[in-house]
Order: structure tokens, then sequence, then C-alpha cells
């Protein structure tokens, strides 16, 4: 049974559906379905947009969605609720599925597999948009990432662009003209805040290691290198390798691949060098036949062995714009001299060759590079990048853009200190030889614990307990040179120290390592000072009982470096007597602190602990701006709270001072490196200041430096205090919102009157006659965040009359450099764009000021760009408002604006000339015509009192217009903001077409502004974008839903206008029937039955004017001519001109009205002659832009040529298509016709000397001399036509000229030429063409071949099978017919195409000549298949019953003679029978013409041979012995008995 459903309203079929089942319904994948009941597994319903269409489908073959359903019942409608991004993927992989496949059929290969792609991906996104519960995160980077793949496929198809707004399209019709320019730009927010630049980072991986050291454990440590300055910038990446070469860890198979991220741009230029260190562990000697232990490392030893080295520059200069990966293979070298191994890199790299040698190996190692650009967040979601498991490697000390403290991948906060262990001098101790040391280095406690995990070689393995330095063989003063790293937290870093232990490694004991002494330092001073940046000489003490290093250290009161003094206190402590100093060894340490809790600067720790000496604060707070701004930004809340604290304990005597430091402080914050930190301090006065009482002397500095700056006393500070304006704000309005917290609002009237004295002096400034440029640009660059900060504590009104003040100093500004003038609107711009601006009480404050300064710097064409920059703000603002208060500021901005932005928008495109700030004038003066009413229309047009002015307007107004419909004015792919306009244009005009019917009519009629309309109308019209048949069926279905068919709308304003003329109809006659014309010609159905019936009331001016119509039947047809040969028009338009009946609805034909006329028939004979012509127009030009053959589209232009000469006699039209026609014969090669075709207009041409003027090709001359060069082109193709006959008439008439001139020179070479004539008419022998009859029957011929006979002369040597498959050729969809007899009814009338092709005999006119035995024998040749115009054709039959004795008895001949219009040769190679007769011949006729044709044959043969007596005699010979002996039917002597 089936059921009314309830939630399942709305489907997407997800399979096609074809069954056969009855009431079907037949759905494709992804057919949206309405649901309107449920029955066992079934649906019923209809798909959307086929109402009409009801049936049922499986309900497992749909997918339901969520729908809003209006009007529950049967006229129930059903809209899904989709996201818009996932709508407007479905539709476009729609239409780009149908281009998709075009792709493939054009072989555009690479674009069809990236397009495939993208599609993929779409709907991959499609469905993760989709899904149950995406985080507003992930829909919003899904989006993001759509929209791109959106907008990359459609520009690749050349499909139009899609304005966004957060990733979604908008609807055009629902936001301001401005702001879609905007959005189609690309260009949402006018000015980008300034990003720090983004840091480069180094993908390294590696490939292969190809070396075998002794079967030993190895590690390779690698890092970048500045081969210039003899330092890494970068930590270490280590990887360690087991005996076989894989990572020791297994953990490390997939994690090979390092990324050294923080490189600045600076870093790239630098000579980098990427560094691999090899280390092996092992046995001290290579040679060392003892087994290491295997349950103990005590025998094993890191071990230098070899170095290899790749520089980098190049490769990173050629791939900086670039994210390709590249390979390079590396060799290792080992040291010659252990002791040099710290320098073994820059031996390499400065090629010392008797430093190092090559290590043993056919491979090398292999490395990858690649170079990305970004921030690590970003570079790291690579999939690529995931897949390798990438290890950070970081660069040693901050990056230059230093982020504040929050979690990112890879940039969280640092804490990390270097140590570099040096070198070390050590005595021999007794022994023989040099010592192998080995330096152990731990990280303790103060109670001797071990800090465990907090020492690290490199990134990419486990953190350690000790470090152990590797042993250089037999070396008292080892350089190692290794750097350590260490991680150890804030809280146990303070009383943390590290201790070296040194050993000596025997290789001749059991390998036991020998402790012999230490060194230690702490890492940070008692005053809380870190240990510094420097080279360290620690103190080496001799030990050799390890216990003695156990439990609480007692060796930390001694000295721990050689710079440490040894007081008498200390030389009397149990530690001294334990350990004794060598004071003959040392150990160097250098140490780098990259940490962004610690601080090695003394002035920023007496800064934060001022309260210990509180009387040296000023010379602290002095010192401040010696402080690094790495340093302050890590310290940046403490420093605030500490300057804060001082103000607060001293105000009278310290403020000043604390004044200038948070200027200093906030001043660093605007520095590049440290962009990131303005969040910070904005959360600290947002969440954490609490200076309730700051805000008097903060109030009091500021309005003594502006004070100063008023009066003209030049302070030094005056511009870092501007700079500081906006952050000294916004602490002082912190603390007054303390302030009035705590006690309840208290003096708010004397703070309000505070920061008017402070406004009054910034006035005072701007209004300074000697003011100084920089004090101005920063005012002005902090006054809209000061007054920003200012609504949190006064009503907006307030705050706006604030800022009105400011705006006054408007033309004392103007008068000012450039740079202030640029500045101020720079102010009136950000003013604009805050919140200030969009509240509507102050708005109404602001807006005059603003709209004065921008009318002001237009009107003298300064700032363009600023200003239109700031008039879209305005709009866009404006637009969103409420419908009342929108009127008044609309009402404002046009009475303001509209005449100076007009001037402006006429100036930058209407020259040509297109800066960048075109577009945004443009979408600015369209975005005012839209949000203007029919009021502020009225309003605009009634304030202009002189009928002159208002003349200048309508000009001014339609001249832009008619710019702004240009192709160039937008890009090609901006559809909507092209149709936003041509809206906009049509409601503009409808409001201006009624002021000019108002105006200009009767006696003060004006022709000019009402051409100028109608002009731009017919320009709207016309013009590509609106022209929606060129346009696919979804960008049709687009546009019309969306903006209908503005060419109609536009043609009922013309059909309107136009019948408002009245009498005044004539001053447009003939003139604007082009226009007119070229309007009906756009296939619009309502638009032409509109305007077709102006040709009406055009034809009836003229008749009424002139008693005929000769000026628009000659003005027609030359438009018709002209517009349909550029393709304009169709065959329906030639159906409307000669319809009968209604046009479109209630509009009457233009037939209709003539027959109503006194005229009509003229009218009609009229109408019917431009139907006719319309057809061959059509005719010509579909033959000449389809692949029709060279013979088609030749009759086509003699069909057309024939009929301006005969029914309509346009000599000029003629004569055009008489040399486009000898074009078509020059490019098939058929000379003579050419001749004969330029022939016609030499005819037209006389002898004389009347001047003509300049025409296609020919310059401007005399009659005789036009037709002398006609003359000689026409021999010169006669000539290559091997037609010398037609030739010599011609040499005769120009003789005759150059004779009566005595021009004997030119006499002398046209006689010549002639005499040339008859010499190749003799001496050449030309070939004799075939003739062919052609019949065309079937109704799918064009008109000028259906149902009509023709007779075609071949081309040379050329038999009727030739010639029936080139004619089949031209004529692909053709049947050829095999019988010869005259067609029937079923044929002629059918829709096909059917063709009959036979041999004819040409007949000649002059039989005389042909018998004639005087004349030469190629001269009867020539004749005999030249100037012909009948030809037959004969048909064998017999009457009676065949005598089979004698065949020829009753053998009669039905001959049917075709006489054509035209004789052949002629203008074309072919012409139309014009008459046929069909006789029977008898069996006698028959026979004395066949001995007639047998005894012409053998004189032509005997007068050959006798001409020539070489001549080949076999063709007389095999003709007399088929006369005299004929081998079948029995030749001649049949005959008689046959006759008689």
């Amino acid at each position: 049974m089936w059921t009314p459903t309830d939630q399942e309203k709305f489907g997407v079929a997800i399979c096609s559906f074809h069954a056969t089942v009855p009431f079907a319904l037949y759905l494709e994948i992804g057919d949206n379905v309405q649901i309107l009941e449920r029955s066992a597994g079934w649906y019923r319903g209809f798909r959307i947009g086929h109402a009409y269409a009801k049936g049922i489908f499986p309900v497992n073959y749909i997918h339901i969605k969520k729908a809003l359903v209006n009007n529950r019942g049967i006229s129930e409608t059903v809209t899904p609720i989709d996201d818009p991004m996932a709508v407007e993927i479905t539709t476009t992989l729609k239409e780009w599925g149908a281009l998709w496949k075009e792709l493939f059929v054009n072989q555009r290969l690479d674009l069809f597999l990236k397009l495939r792609h993208a599609m993929v991906e779409l709907l991959d996104l499609r469905r993760q948009l989709m899904a149950q519960h995406p985080s507003q995160e992930q829909v919003l980077e899904i989006k993001r990432l759509a929209a791109m793949r959106l907008n990359w496929g459609n520009q690749q198809l050349g499909l139009d662009l899609v304005p966004r707004k957060d990733y979604d399209m908008v609807d055009p019709e629902m936001i301001s003209v401005a702001e879609l320019y905007r959005l189609m730009d690309g260009r949402v927010e006018a000015e980008p805040q300034p990003q720090p630049p983004m840091p480069y980072h180094i993908n390294m991986s590696l490939k292969s290691f190809g070396y075998n050291i002794f079967g030993e454990e190895v590690e390779l440590s690698f890092f970048l290198y500045d081969i210039k300055e003899g330092k890494p910038i970068s930590e270490h990446f280590l990887l360690r390798l087991n005996k076989q070469g894989l990572p020791k860890n297994r953990e490390r198979l997939e994690k090979q691949s390092a990324l050294f991220t923080d490189l600045s741009y600076k870093d790239l230029r630098r000579d980098l060098y990427i560094i691999i260190h090899v280390i092996r562990y092992g046995r001290m000697l290579p040679n060392d036949s003892r087994k290491p232990s295997t349950t103990s490392a005590s025998s094993a030893y890191r071990r230098p062995y070899g170095c290899a080295v790749l520089g980098i520059r190049e490769w990173i200069q050629s791939h900086v714009d670039s994210p390709d990966e590249r390979e390079f293979v590396l060799k290792v070298y080992t040291c010659n001299h252990e002791n040099e191994w710290h320098q073994i890199q820059d031996h390499i790299i400065r090629k010392s060759s008797n430093k190092y040698n090559a290590a043993a190996s056919h491979y090398g190692v292999i490395l990858s590079l690649q170079l990305l650009h970004g921030e690590m967040e970003h570079v790291q979601q690579d999939p690529l990048l995931q897949t390798r498991a990438l290890v950070i490697v970081r660069k040693l000390g901050l990056s230059d853009v230093i982020m504040p403290e929050k979690k990112i991948v890879g940039c969280d906060i640092r804490n990390d200190l270097y140590v570099i262990l040096e070198k070390g001098e050590f005595e021999r101790g007794g022994k023989s030889v040099p010592k192998n040391i080995e330096v152990t280095m731990y990280v303790l406690s103060p109670e001797g614990e071990v800090l465990k995990d907090y020492i690290t070689l490199g990134s990419g393995e486990s953190n350690l307990h000790e470090y152990h330095s590797y042993v250089m063989y037999h070396s008292n003063n080892p350089r190692w040179g290794e750097l350590i790293k260490l991680t150890i937290p804030i809280d146990k870093f303070r009383n943390s120290h590290l201790r070296f232990e040194f050993r000596h490694c025997s290789t001749k004991e059991k390998g036991d390592k020998k402790l012999f002494g230490f060194s230690f330092t702490p890492l940070m001073r008692e005053d809380g000072k870190t240990l510094s940046d420097d080279i360290h000489e620690l103190c080496v003490y001799k030990c050799e009982d390890p216990a003695c290093l156990t439990g609480v250290p007692s060796y930390l009161d001694l000295p721990s470096s050689r710079n440490g003094t040894l007081s008498p206190a200390i030389s009397c402590s149990p530690a001294s007597s334990v350990f004794t100093r060598n004071s003959k060894e040392s150990l160097w340490i250098s140490v780098l602190l990259c940490s962004t809790k610690l601080t090695q600067n003394e002035d920023l720790l007496a800064l934060l602990k001022w309260k210990s000496h509180s009387e040296t604060i000023q010379d602290v707070l002095g010192k401040l701006r010696q402080v690094k701004g790495e340093e302050i930004v890590k310290f940046l809340q403490d420093i605030l709270d500490a300057l804060f604290a001082i103000l607060d304990d001293n105000t009278e005597k310290y403020g000043p001072l604390v004044f200038q430091s948070l200027v200093f402080v906030i001043n660093l914050l605007r520095a590049t490196k440290f962009l990131h930190f303005k969040p910070v301090i904005d959360t600290y006065i947002n969440k954490h200041f609490a200076g309730a009482l700051a805000y008097r002397e903060l109030m009091r500095c500021l309005k003594w430096y502006l004070e100063c700056a008023a009066d003209g006393v030049v302070h030094g500070n005056i511009l870092e205090v501007l700079q500081a304006f906006e952050y000294l704000v916004k602490f002082i309005i912190q603390s007054r919102c303390l302030y009035c917290r705590a006690t309840g609002g208290f003096d708010e009237e004397g703070f309000l009157i505070d920061i008017r004295e402070l406004f009054g002096s910034i006035k005072l400034i701007i209004l300074q006659e000697q003011r100084d440029r920089d004090t101005m640009v920063e005012l002005l660059a902090a006054l809209p965040a000061v007054l920003e900060e200012l609504l949190q504590m006064f009503a907006p009104h307030d705050v706006a009359s604030l800022a009105q003040g400011v705006l006054e100093g408007l033309k004392e500004v103007l008068q000012s450099g450039n740079a202030v003038g640029r500045a101020f609107l720079q102010c009136a711009c950000s003013l604009v764009e805050g919140p200030l601006f969009s509240n509507t009480d102050s708005r109404a404050v602001l807006l005059m000021p603003v709209l004065n300064l921008l009318r002001a710097h237009l009107e003298m064409q300064k700032e363009r760009l600023l200003c239109a920059n700031i008039l879209s703000n305005v709009l866009i603002i404006t637009n969103q408002s409420v419908e009342t208060q929108r009127a008044g500021e609309m009402e404002l901005i046009v009475e303001t604006l509209m005449a100076v932005l007009l001037k402006t928008v006429a100036a930058v495109i209407c020259k040509g000339q297109q800066p960048d700030h075109a577009g945004e004038f443009v979408s600015c003066l369209l975005a005012m015509l839209r949000q203007m009413s029919s009021t502020h229309f009225q309003k605009l047009l009634k304030g202009i009192p002189s009928r002159d002015g208002l003349k200048a307007l309508l000009v001014q107004m339609f001249s832009v217009f008619s710019n702004l419909m240009k192709p160039e004015i937008f890009p090609k792919d901006w559809m909507d903001m092209r149709m936003v306009t041509n809206r906009v244009i049509v409601k503009a005009l409808q409001h201006l077409s009624t002021v000019l019917h108002q105006n200009f009519m009767n006696d003060d009629f004006d022709f000019q502004v009402w051409s100028l309309y109608f002009s731009l109308a017919v320009l709207f019209i016309s013009q590509p974008s609106l022209q929606l048949e060129s346009f696919s069926a979804s960008k049709r279905n687009r546009i019309s839903s969306r903006y209908s068919d503005l060419r109609v709308t536009m043609g009922q304003d013309i059909r309107h206008m136009w019948q408002q003329l009245g009498d005044k109809k004539s001053h447009f006659v003939p003139g604007f029937l082009g226009p007119f014309l070229e309007v009906t010609l756009v296939p619009q159905a309502e638009l032409r039955a509109l305007l077709i019936p102006i040709f009406h009331d055009i034809m009836d001016c003229e008749q009424q004017r002139n008693g005929a119509f000769k000026q628009v039947e000659a003005e027609l047809i030359d438009k018709l001519d002209g517009l349909l040969s550029e393709g304009r028009g169709d065959a329906d338009y030639r159906e409307l001109f000669s319809l009968i009946t209604p046009l479109f609805g209630p509009y009457p034909s233009l037939l209709e009205r003539i027959e109503q006329e006194t005229w009509r028939e003229s009218g009609t004979s009229f109408i019917h002659s431009v139907t006719r012509l319309m057809e061959r127009l059509l005719n010509y030009r579909d033959c000449m832009k389809g692949d029709d053959g060279e013979e088609k589209k030749i009759g086509c232009a003699v069909t057309l040529l024939n009929f301006y000469k005969t029914e309509i006699n346009k000599e000029e039209m003629y004569v055009r298509y008489i040399h486009k026609l000898c074009d078509m014969h020059l490019q098939a090669q058929n000379f003579t016709e050419a001749g004969l075709t330029l022939q016609l207009y030499a005819e037209l041409i006389g002898w004389g000397e009347r001047p003509l003027g300049p025409f296609l090709h020919y310059p401007a001359q005399s009659e005789w001399q036009r037709k002398e060069l006609l003359f000689r082109k026409i021999l010169h193709y006669l000539h290559h036509g091997k037609s010398w006959e037609y030739g010599i008439p011609l040499c005769r008439e120009l003789a005759i000229q150059y004779e009566a001139i005595y021009d004997y020179q030119r006499l002398s070479s046209v006689r010549k030429t002639e005499a040339a004539y008859y010499d190749s008419i003799v001496e050449h022998e030309r070939l004799e063409p075939e003739f062919f009859r052609m019949g065309f029957y079937g109704k799918k011929f064009p008109f000028f071949l259906r149902n009509k006979e023709f007779v075609c002369q071949g081309h040379e040597s050329e038999r009727l099978e030739s010639f029936s498959q080139r004619i089949m050729a031209e004529f692909p969809q053709g049947i050829l017919l095999q019988q010869a007899g005259q067609p029937d009814d079923t044929i002629t009338s059918s829709d096909g195409q059917h063709i009959q092709i036979f041999a004819v005999t040409p007949v000649p006119e002059n039989l005389e000549l042909l018998r004639s035995v005087r004349v030469p024998v190629r001269v009867k040749s020539f004749y005999k298949v030249n100037n012909i115009r009948r030809f037959r054709h004969d048909r064998p039959f017999y009457k009676g019953s065949r005598d089979k004795e004698n065949e020829f008895k009753n053998l009669w001949v039905e001959r049917t003679t075709l006489i054509l219009k035209y004789s052949l040769p002629g203008i074309s190679r072919w012409f139309e029978v014009e008459k046929k007769e069909v006789v029977e011949v008898s069996p006698l006729e028959n026979a004395i013409e066949a001995v007639d044709n047998k005894n012409m044959e053998l004189r032509s043969l005997i007068a050959q041979h006798q001409e020539q007596r070489a001549y080949n005699i076999n063709p007389l010979s095999m003709c007399l012995n088929g006369v005299i002996d004929a081998a079948v039917n029995g030749g001649i002597a049949t005959l008689p008995g046959g006759i008689f």
C-alpha cells in the first residue's frame, strides 16, 4: 500500500535505474528525485525539474538527504539542506564531465589526466565535507582545498571565475558591486597585514652508505657548516649504524631523513656545506687483533674515521623557487693526522690534499636534498614528508622570526645549551708515550646525583645519561671540536653543574679506562646569569679514585675556571686538600645558549630584580635600550610588570623614564623579527596588566610630547612616541577601565576632558603651517587604532566627533606634500574599515567629512587608488545598512561624488588607458548606481538646473556605459561581474530614458542625445556577454535563472522609446536602419518579434517623405550583406520577414503591417526580395564557413552575384562578389573562369576619364586606367588558362585605345602579346575536357541546388568515374543514382540528398567552322568544346521487337538536349540547365549522323598528318580499318541492309 512519506522527501540516485517494470522512472546516477510515496521497498516520485513524469524506483537505489519542505501536500516543494560547497562541487563536476571527454577526443591528454586527478580529489573532499561531524577547522580547510581545485579547473577549461567569500560561492545580487569586484579580483582586504618572512627548510634523506669500516659500528653525524665563518650553523643529525650498515635502532629503518629548519634567506646566501662526520665505534687501532668485549663497553672507543662534504650553495640558488628533489653522491675522506681532525672539513673544502686521503669504497654516500619554504606546521603536512618520518634538526641560535610561547610542531619553547668540547692540554704523567684521553661529561645536581637523559649528540637518537668523547690516539693535546646539546629543564638548571672526567685508555693492559682528573663548571651564577656564550678555560683537578667523586660534591667550592680566584677560605676548605689543581693542565669548552627562558644579560637581570638595588633604578632604566631584542621578548611580561611596578613605586621620580622605556619596548615589537609578539602584549594588556593608576602618568607624558609638537618644539623622541601611540593608548584605556572598576567610574568627565585636550593637540599639529612630514605621517598612521581603543570608554558618537575634528584639517593637508596627503587618506581608509564607521551613529558623523575628503582628492586627481579603495568600503558598508538609513547615506554620496566620479571613470577608461585602479572606480560607479533608488535618480537629475547641464550628464553617462561594455574592461572569465554591470546599465537607462523623453522631445528635440541612446541600446544587446546562444547549456541556464535575458528587457525599452518619438522618427531614417537590423539579427525570438516591426515605421517614414523607400532598400541590402557575412542571422530570421502570422504573442508581423498600407505592393515586393537575398547570403555564408568543396562555394557565389545583378541591381555589391568569385577561381586554379569573371567588372567601366575613388584594392584613378589594369589582369589569367582565343579581342580593344592616344610603346607591347597568343593557339596542343550532367534531388540540398540540373566542365583528363568521386566527396551524405532517367516525386520531395551524374556531349554552335578544311585542327579542337551552351545525351531504344539479324534496323535514339543559361566556359565551370528538349532520332537519321561524324573524324586525322608529317599514323590507320573492315557489328556494310 502506498503511503505518503514524512521525512524521506529528497534523494540522490546512487545507481542508474533502467528497468522495464510498469511505471518505472528512468534514473541516471546522480539524478535528484523528490519522493512522494513509499511501498514495500519502492518509492514513487519524480526527477527534480520533471514533475510531469512520475514513476517508481527502488529504495536501495536512493540516498536520502535532509531537505526543507514547503507547502506540504499536493503542491509541496523540497529544497535540500546541503553545504553550499558540496552543491557547487556536484554541479561543477557535472559540467566538467562533458568537457573532460572532449579533452580526450582532442588528444589533450596532459590536461585530461590532471583534470581527472582534480575531479577525484574533489569527490574525496566532498565526501569529507559531508561526513557526520567534521570540526569547524576541518570544514574550513576542506573548503579551502576544494576552492583551490575548483578555481584551477575552471581556469584550465576556460570556464567563468566564481566569486567566493570564505571559500563559498556568493550571490552577486546580495552584495555590493564594489565587494563583488574585490572578490573577483581576489582582494578581500585592501591592505594586507605585514607578515614576517617565511623560513626555509632543507629536507635531507640518506639513500645509501656504501662503506664497511673494519666491520665495526658507525656513527654518522650530519650538520650544516658555514665555511667563511668556520663554524656549524645547525645541530647535528645523528645516525648509528650496525656492522651491516643498517640503523642500529630498528625503529630508525624508516627515519633516515632530517629536516634542517628555520633557515632565513640570509642563511641561504651563505657559502653552506653539508658535513658528514664518520665516527667508528670499536677497537683503538684497526689492526688490533684483540677482540673487544661483548659484555662491556669499556674496551670499545669512539674513534674518528673520516669526513664527507657537499657544497650546496649553487643547488640552493637554482632551487629557491623549486621543491624538486635531487640526489648527490659523496666520497668519504680520512684524516692523515688525528690532531688535525677538528679541521678536516676545512681541509677537504679548501682541497688541501696532503691533509687527507680518500677512503676505499666503490660506492660512497648517496644523499637526496629538497628545499622547502613555509611555516613548519604547513611543511610537515606534506604527505610525502610524513611518510619519511622526518627528524627535526634545529638551527644553532634563535631563528630570525621569534615565535611567542605556543606549541608548534618542531617550534615549541626552546631551552637548549650547546657545549662544544674544544681542546685539552694534559701532562704525560710518567708515560713513555702520550695518553689516549677520553672525556666523560655528566650533568649533576647539587647533591651529586647524575641528571639522566639531558645529553644528546644529535637529533634522531635518544638522550644519554653521560657523554663519551672520541679518543685521539697518543695525544696529550687533543682537539675534539664536538658539539654536545643539553636540554635541562628550567627548574633544574639553576643549581646544576657539568663535570668532565678524564681517563687514559690503554691499549696494552686489559682495556680499562683509568681516571686521572676532572673539571667542572656551574651552569648559572648566583645572581641568575647563565653561563656566558664564550670560550671557557676550565681548571683540571687531579683525581685517580672514582670514589672521591661520588656523593655530595665537595669540589663545588673550588674555582671552576682559570679566571676564578682562590680565596683564603676556599684554600682552607677540605676539598682543597683532596683535589689538587694542576696549573699545567686545562680544558677548553665553548658555550652557546638558545633559550626563550634564560638570559645572560646583567642589565636585564638588574631590571627584573630592581627591588634588590633600588638606588640604581635610573641607571637600570637607562641601560634597557642596550639589551638585545631577543632577550626583551623572552621576558616581555616580566619587563612590563617591572616597569609598571617602578611607576607605582615613585611616579614623580621615575615616570618619564618608565614612559620612555615603555615606548622603547613597544617599538621593539614593530620589527619584522618580533611581529608575532604583538598578540603577547595584547594578551598582557587585557589579562595581566594591573596598573590602575598608571593612566595618569602615561596621559601626562603623552600630552606633554604632543603639546610640544603642537607648539613647534622639536623633540628627538616625538617620532618614537607617535610610533608607540596605539599601544600607549591601549595601556591608558585599560588602566582607566581598571580604575573605574575599583572606584565605580569616578571622574569620568575629567578623563574625557583629557582625551579632548589630547585630540586638540593633534588637531593643532595638523594645522601647523610648518608641519614636520615624518611627525604627520606617524600621527595619522596611529590615529585610527587610537580611536578604536577609545570606543571601550566612550560612545561611538563622541569618538566620531573627535575624528571629525581631525578630518577638518583637509585643505591644509592637501597643500602639503604627497606623503602627508597619502597618510591622511590612509588614515581615512583605516577609519572607514574600522568599527567606528560600521556603527550607525558614528557613521552619520563621519560620512560627510570622508566624502568631502574624497571629492577634494578626486577633483585634483591625486591618490586615485586610495580614493577608490575608500569609496568601495563606504559603498560596501552602506549597502549593508538598513533601508531607511541607506537612503539618506546614498543621497549624500550621490550628491557629493556622482559628478566627480563620472569624470574620473571617463578619464580612466574612455581614453583607452586603463590603470590598475580603473576597475575599482568602475565598481564604485556601478555600486552607486545599483544602490540608488528612483528617488535618488530624480533628485540627481532635478538638481541640474540647465538643459545643457542635463544633456552633458546624459552624454557623459552614455559614453561611460558604452565603454563599460567593451570586452577588455573586465577579464573574459568574469561573467558575474559583466552581468551585474549589464543589469545596472539597464536600470540606469530606464531612469534616464524618462528624462530623455521629458526634456528632449517636441520643440526641444535633440537628435544627438536620442541617437546616443539608441546606439547605446543597440551596443548593449549586441555585446558578446549577452549572447546566451553561444554559451553551454549549464552556463545559459545559470545566467537565465539569475539575471534573465536582459536583451529582451532592453528591446522592450527600445520599442517603447521608438514609439515615443512620434513624427520625430524620420530623423533616424535611414541612418538607424543598420543598427536596428543588427539588433534583430540576434537569435532571440522575443527580441526579434519586438523590433522587426520597427522596419515598417522606417519604410513608412521614407515613403511619406520621398514617395518611395529606395534609400531604405539600399541601406538594408548593404547592411544585410555585411552583417550576414560576419555570421549574424539564421534561417529563422529569414522566415520572420516573410511571415504573415503574428511573430511572438501580441506583436504583429512585418508583412501583416505592410499589408495595411497603401504602398503594400512595393513593400511586399521589397520584403520578398530581401527574403530571397537573405536565403542566398545564408547559403553563401554556410558554404564559406563549412568544409564544402570549391565547386559548391563557387556555385553559391555565382548565384548570389547574379541575384545582385538581375533582381536588385546593386552594382557595388555585384562588383564585390565578382572579386570574391575571382579569388575563389584563382584558389582553385580555374584561371580561365577567373579571367572571364573579372571581365564582368571591366564591362561596367568605360574608356573615359571619369575619376573613380579607391575601391577594394584599387587606388583612386580614372576609368581608363582602371579598365586598362583590369584588361591586363584578365589577359594574364587567360594566358595561364590557355584560353588565348578569349584574350585576342581584349588585345585588339587595348590596341585601339593605345592607337587613339598615340601610345605606340604600349601598342607594340599589346600587339606582341596578341601575336604570341596566335602562336600559342597553333603550336600548343590542348586536351579536350569532358562534360557531365548533374542533378541534385532532395530537400537537404541548399536552395540553389535543390531539384535542379547542371552541366559541369570537367578538369583536364577527368573521366566520369573520377568526376563522380569528386562530386560525392563534396556531398558526403549524398546517394548516387544509377539510372539516367528523370527521378520521381518520392526522390525530389525526400529529406535526403540524391545525385545523378552522367556524361553529355557538347553541341557546337559554329558547325561550318568545324567542317571547313582550311581551318587548323587545333582551332577546331578549341571551338568544339568552348562557347558551348547546348549539350545532348542519347539513350538508344527499340521500337517493336528487336531484329536478331540486324539490330540497327529498328534501333531508335532518344536525344535529350540541355540548354544552359550561360555558355561554358564562363564565370563558373557549371551552369544550371535552363531548357530541355527531347526528340526521337530514327535509324536512318542516326546512321547518317554516324557516317557524318566518322567522316569528320577522318578529315581531322588526315589534316593533322598533312600538317605534321612526323605525326603518328596509327590513329588514322586504325580509324580506316574500323570503317572498311569492321571487326564488330558488320561495319558500314550493314547500314544499307538495315535501312532499306
